[in-house]
């Protein structure tokens, strides 16, 4: 989220002079720089100031602005493409006089071709004013060849310039919209969706630009063309003329196909990034509830379906480049035998002149003006798609008095309150809410799950839209969201967020929230980088930044939802009254929570249930007027279903938000380490870099590339394919002028034989005729069917290639080790799925058949072009010198800067979904303008190295083109200086080729080196195909069927660190755990109670060995493991996907069985009040649900598992006491027959477990029965007991007294651990950490969840 500007070079283009500019001189040092030594971003040059990101964005910004108004005051649409030509259209229609001058030239050229060609046909060596006039016309061609160079070259500068423009500008539009989407738009689009638009749908802008002038040059160019060719060779030309005709509609309805594949492909797109980014978001819980296959074959089959759209696209793109390679040879053939069908003799001079014609023409329209059409076709597709997300509704932001001299009274006052999250169901979020909170004063809300008291908070920050009622807040908000929210960057930069660091002000508020010990720990203090999802952080650690930043805002009103729930009662303690009832005293604070003990120190306590207030008043009024508030503990039946079923509509979108921030991306702050010893200086680190390949893609890729979607077989095919019709093409030529100079040796001849019969001669020129023509329509047919065939083949192979690769990426990162994730945002994760995916899609078949035609076409040429004059080979072979050297020394340059743009386009994807996370807080923080800045940095960074990859690409085509022109100068005046002995046909055939060659060679060149650049994206793909791989799924030893029938757990000296080489988080851990055991876990932050998660499930591989029923756990498949365990997870994750398939992805259970899990958790009214019930899509990361329904659905989908191990990680620290107790409950009646593991910060919950173990910095410090070690004074349980207060610490030494001591469970570590003392802050440290690694545990079952369930 920082953006840590770097210092730039300054560009040299802003200061070079005309000459400097025209030439390009101003790149050639770092051409020579970049050919010595890789380039690195400090070489990059600064982004022109009229190229900023900020300054495009804003301008299109208030074009479009005016363009909605004007609209909605003439009851219209808006329309994009409106404000899109009101901002670019007059500099882009400046750039049709360079296109109309350019084709202009190429017109000219052949006819001056055709003049000397002519010379050449009547020689007469004595005509010295001929010469004089040939010595012109090759003049003339000369400088027509050096004029296209630089006009071509100004010409691509100023396009690819204005579409780079507008896809930047688009980008600030898209990002700046999406920070002000209302809850209700937010339901219409998913991150995954707004990704692509931010990866491909912008993309074409910089595409379409390069050849829309041809949609009216093309058919003026054909106009003047077919002039010229009736001038030539009279009406034949029209046969030529109508086979063009005949084409045109044709490729023109290629290009409306185009744009409707294209619609198809990117909803289709936008659901596999969309379920990519689910399941990057919640790995964790995929792997543990080894739900790997199902969602393989979920984005497989979308893969399969976008793959088929792709591939009717690549087939239209092969028939189009054929038809590009065929045209002329159809053309020319219908031309030539309608001629002499017509009686004409053909000459070699109207020949050259014809097919010179047609070859301008071809280019024009049977490539550029095709392209125009698929660009735009497609274009249009993405600007409605941009221009839909544009029109969303934005939160309406409402200005709050901020007067801070007038005293204020009353800072937050709340009358008959109504809202909907969902106006279409029937029940509102908030019901009659009237609050007054005076300034000063604490209010606390309490309530069971889905009692509305998120949306309660929501209402106040404006997010949840009100329906009735009056909300007046004065003075300015700032707000703890229950998920905390962090982000790429330092602790510093998380908690100051943006504002000014006052050192003394800082220090306070870190030791307020309890920081100060964990910044110690860390290795550069709050100065550590903390990157996406929160890999270094603990989820107590995350809560208490998350805390932080809402308190050294200086703002009137604090609202903080339950901030409380992610640390343990120390630290809990700690919180509420050294900072909320502490450093915030003289402030309004609004604290949603479901510690009750906190609740007597409240000014006000709000009881909601179902949305509406049940009591509201202090802590002795509420007992006086009847409310138990301890009654709000207890649960019988009833009060069960009523928490549960509370808040049907579930505020869908709220809870979308707060998960969003959770599963959506890559969490902005590394979730919480288990403490320091889980905040390795390694782990900090690796998130600094994006790895960067060197120096020439490996022929080892270029292998992988093909041969993934063709055997050698195919292969093999594809090259004889590829011979034969270039033989039959350049057969096709050679044919035209051999019959032509026959034509011509018949006509010298014809004198001779005047007294001849005139009859016999018929039957020898009908035998001529049909002779040549019958030779000349058969190589026509071979050239066009070989040619076609060729070009679909390569382009199905290379499709195929494409889908290969990407399923073996996806299934490489599938099952690579969870550490990947961790130090790897998910930005950088997404880019692979979305752009070098994309590029491999469509971008780099397209070329690669243009180099692969155009390379065979130049060694016909040059075979044919040598065998004609043999001298040819004296330019050509220096000139092939010239060129590969030059194009190695353009790429050494040009890959680096390629890949470095790929790399700098990480962090604009990371940057949206991080936001796209902690809206709410940006919103409430004020914080969307330094954000908008923020990605504007990103993508000035990124738009730095797109600048310099179109400016390389330039000086090169310029270099080229200029070689090129040297050489036709070369051999035009060669040919008139070694006229005597050359013939008319020898030298329009070297003519016309070294025109066509040297426009192909360079080409070719070119395309070559950008085959090279676009294979950076298939070597990105390689490397992730290649990653580092978890022990196998299913190994030859699997487990008996029935294991594990006891449930006996035993760790064996089990040590455990998340990296190879990282600190240890478990340390020579020995305990036994018996069938049907119900164990309690706790300890501080960090002390490694969800790293005991982690080993148990092999998410790493630990030293030592456990044992289930006997069984070597490291021994079996990983799946037959963790198939064999059941967790429910700290942050409940749901997926996007039907509720049944939440529940139970491979459809192992029946309908019946399904309900009954549900009832079993009190969710069955809520899913059967759902419009599908079971198959109910729900929205993304389960938005339909509160966080506490999401929480039921993973204890039922646990109940469904019916497995004998179950692990019970954090899962209650989101829920009301009363939910907390049900969920209790259900565990003790369901999972009686099972070992119960139960990691927890609440006491009450465990404090009923056979036994309880404590964690101490990894290590074990107490095991035995509660009572057994509430005994011990000095004990650490003991001491956390203490910390809960006098009536509850009496309230569980009661419960613990009430236990049966269990006999012979006691473990060996009872006598080594009940003397030792815990040290003083590292436990609150370790205890919170413990919570953090839960939560990063539960981060994975909310994604899981948000597939398949519904919200608060």
């Amino acid at each position: 989220m920082d953006m840590n500007k770097k210092d730039c070079r300054p560009n040299p283009l802003a200061a070079a002079g005309l000459l400097s500019r025209v030439f390009m001189c101003w790149l050639t040092p770092l051409m020579y720089h970049g050919h010595k030594q890789s380039l690195e971003e400090c070489d990059m040059f600064s982004v022109l100031p009229e190229d900023q990101s900020e300054i495009l964005g804003e301008e299109l910004q208030r074009i479009w602005d005016r363009e909605v108004k004007k609209a909605t005051k003439e009851l219209r649409k808006p329309k994009l493409s409106r404000a899109l030509i009101k901002c670019y259209g007059t500099s882009y229609a400046l750039a049709g006089i360079f296109t109309f001058t350019l084709e202009a030239i190429k017109v000219v050229q052949p006819l001056l071709l055709g003049k000397i060609i002519l010379y050449f046909e009547n020689y007469d060596p004595d005509d010295q004013t001929s010469l004089h006039e040939v010595y012109g016309y090759a003049a003339a061609m000369s400088l027509c060849t050096f004029g296209l160079t630089i006009l071509q070259h100004l010409y691509y500068y100023h396009v690819q310039r204005t579409g780079m423009k507008i896809r930047v500008a688009m980008c600030h539009m898209i990002y700046r919209k999406a920070l002000g989407l209302n809850s209700e738009s937010l339901v219409h689009t998913t991150t995954g969706q707004i990704v692509n638009l931010l990866s491909n749908d912008v993309n074409r802008f910089d595409e379409i630009t390069l050849n829309l002038h041809y949609l009216w040059v093309g058919p003026l160019q054909a106009m003047v063309i077919i002039l010229l060719l009736w001038y030539e060779i009279g009406p034949s030309c029209l046969a030529g003329v109508a086979v063009m005709a005949l084409m045109l509609p044709v490729q023109t309805w290629f290009g409306k196909l185009f744009g409707v594949f294209r619609s198809k492909t990117a909803v289709l797109t936008d659901n596999r990034i969309r379920i990519m980014n689910e399941v990057v978001s919640g790995i964790r819980i995929i792997k543990m509830y080894a739900w790997e296959k199902p969602f393989s074959a979920l984005v497989t089959e979308i893969r399969r379906k976008e793959i088929d759209q792709i591939l009717k696209s690549s087939y239209l793109r092969g028939l189009n480049m054929a038809s590009f390679f065929a045209s002329s040879k159809i053309i020319v053939f219908a031309t030539f035998t309608v001629y002499v069908l017509l009686g004409n003799a053909i000459t070699v001079s109207r020949v050259f002149v014809t097919v010179s014609l047609y070859g301008t023409i071809k280019l024009t329209v049977t490539l550029f003006f095709p392209l125009a059409v698929e660009k735009l076709s497609e274009t249009v597709v993405s600007v409605r798609r941009i221009k839909a997300f544009l029109l969303l509704e934005e939160i309406e932001r409402k200005k709050i008095g901020f007067c801070r001299k007038e005293k204020i009274e009353n800072s937050v006052e709340i009358e008959e309150l109504t809202c909907y999250w969902n106006k279409s169901l029937d029940s509102p979020s908030l019901q009659n809410i009237c609050i007054t909170l005076k300034s000063h004063q604490l209010l606390t809300v309490i309530g069971p799950v889905g009692a509305g008291k998120s949306s309660l908070l929501s209402a106040i920050l404006g997010e949840l839209p009100h329906d009735a009622g009056v909300l007046k807040v004065k003075g300015r908000l700032t707000y703890a969201s229950q998920q905390p929210w962090v982000f790429p960057g330092t602790i510093r930069s998380n908690v100051l967020f943006g504002r000014e660091l006052d050192p003394k002000k800082y220090e306070t508020v870190l030791r307020a929230c309890a920081l100060k010990r964990d910044l110690e720990l860390l290795p550069d203090g709050d100065l550590t980088l903390i990157g996406d999802r929160g890999a270094t952080l603990s989820g107590g650690q995350k809560a208490r930044v998350n805390l932080a930043r809402a308190v050294y805002q200086d703002a009137d009103v604090y609202l903080l939802d339950d901030p409380l729930s992610a640390v343990d009662a120390e630290v809990g303690k700690h919180l509420f009254e050294k900072c909320i009832c502490g450093l915030l005293k003289n402030k309004s604070r609004i604290l949603v929570t479901h510690q009750l003990q906190y609740l007597k120190a409240a000014d006000q306590i709000v009881v909601l249930k179902e949305g509406h207030i049940m009591a509201r008043g202090t802590y002795n009024e509420l007992q006086f007027s009847g409310v138990d508030i301890d009654a709000l503990q207890k649960i019988n039946e009833e009060q069960k279903r009523c928490a549960l079923l509370s808040d049907p509509d579930n505020a869908s979108l709220l809870s979308q938000r707060t998960n969003h921030s959770r599963c959506s991306d890559s969490s902005l702050l590394p979730p919480e380490s288990p403490s320091a010893d889980q905040l390795p200086v390694e782990a900090v680190h690796t998130m600094a870099e994006e790895t960067r390949a060197e120096g020439n893609i490996s022929g080892d890729i270029y292998l992988k590339y093909f041969s993934a979607g063709c055997s050698p077989l195919v292969l093999m095919v594809i090259v004889l394919l590829s011979v034969i019709a270039e033989v039959a093409y350049i057969l096709q030529d050679w044919w035209l002028v051999y019959w032509a100079r026959q034509e011509f040796l018949n006509c010298t001849a014809e004198p001779i034989g005047i007294d001849t019969s005139v009859n016999a001669t018929h039957p020898v020129q009908e035998l001529n005729l049909k002779f040549y023509l019958g030779i000349y329509s058969g190589l026509t047919a071979a050239a066009v069917v070989f040619g076609y065939t060729r070009s679909l083949v390569i382009f199905r192979g290379l499709v195929m290639s494409a889908q290969v690769l990407h399923n073996n990426m996806f299934s490489a990162v599938l099952q690579t080790p969870v550490h990947f994730f961790d130090v790897n945002p998910i930005g950088r994760i997404l880019n692979r799925f979305s752009k070098d995916i994309s590029q491999i899609d469509s971008t780099l078949p397209i070329t690669f058949v243009d180099v692969y035609q155009l390379f065979f076409q130049n060694v016909g040429v040059v075979a044919v072009a040598a065998c004609v004059i043999p001298f040819i080979l004296i330019p050509v072979i220096p000139l092939l010198v010239v060129f590969l050297y030059l194009r190695r020394f353009y790429l050494c340059t040009s890959r680096d800067v390629k890949r470095l743009e790929s790399t700098t386009r990480s962090p604009v994807f990371s940057h949206l979904s991080s936001s796209l996370q902690g809206l709410w807080t940006i919103r409430a923080f004020g914080a969307e303008e330094r954000l908008m800045r923020a990605f504007d940095a990103h993508q000035d960074l990124h738009s730095e190295a797109w600048f310099l990859f179109l400016m390389t690409s330039r000086w090169f085509a310029l270099h080229l083109d200029a070689i090129c022109a040297l050489l036709i100068t070369f051999s035009t005046f060669g040919c008139i200086l070694l006229r005597d002995g050359l013939k008319a046909g020898e030298v329009g055939l070297v003519l016309t080729y070294v025109v066509t060659l040297v426009g192909n060679f360079q080409w070719t060149v070119r395309q070559s080196a950008e085959v090279e650049n676009m294979m950076t994206s298939v070597e990105r793909v390689v490397e992730y195909t290649e990653l580092e791989s978890e022990a196998p799924w299913e190994t030859e030893k699997r487990p008996p069927p029935d294991w594990p029938s006891k449930g006996l757990v035993t760790f064996d000296r089990v040590s455990f660190s998340y990296s190879r080489g990282g600190p240890l988080v478990l340390k020579d851990i020995s305990a036994t755990f018996q069938p049907k055991e119900k164990v309690g876990v706790v300890g501080r932050t960090g002390a490694g109670k969800s790293s005991l998660v982690s080993v148990l499930f092999r998410l790493a591989e630990p030293q030592g060995k456990i044992y289930i029923d006997g069984v070597l756990t490291s021994e079996i498949g990983l799946h037959d493991l963790r198939q064999k365990m059941s967790i429910i997870p700290q942050d409940p994750v749901l997926f996007t996907g039907s509720m049944r398939k939440n529940l139970d992805p491979f459809d192992q259970h029946s309908d019946e069985e399904l309900w009954k899990a549900l009832e079993e958790v009190q969710m069955k009214p809520v899913v059967e009040e759902l419009p599908g019930k079971l198959e109910t899509v729900l929205a993304e990361s389960g938005g339909n649900f509160s966080v506490g329904q999401r929480q039921l659905v993973c204890l039922a989908r646990a109940v469904l598992r019916k497995n004998r191990i179950l692990v019970i990680d954090e899962a209650t620290a989101n829920v009301d006491p009363r939910t907390d107790e049900l969920i209790q409950k259900t565990i003790r009646d369901k999972f009686s027959e099972c070992t119960v593991l139960t990691i927890a910060h609440r006491l009450n919950t465990i404090v009923d477990s056979d036994r309880i173990l404590v964690l101490d910095n990894g290590t074990i410090q107490e095991l035995d029965s509660p009572f057994t070690l509430l005994q011990n004074k000095e004990g650490a349980l003991y001491r956390m007991v203490q910390q809960t207060g006098p009536a509850e610490a009496a309230a569980l030494l009661k419960l613990a007294r009430q236990l049966p001591s269990p006999s012979g469970k006691n473990d060996p570590h009872k006598c080594d651990c009940v003397g030792q003392s815990q040290t003083n802050g590292a436990s609150v440290q370790l205890y919170d950490n413990q919570v953090t690694s839960l939560k990063s545990a539960i981060t994975t079952i909310h994604f899981l969840t948000f597939l398949f369930v519904p919200k608060d």
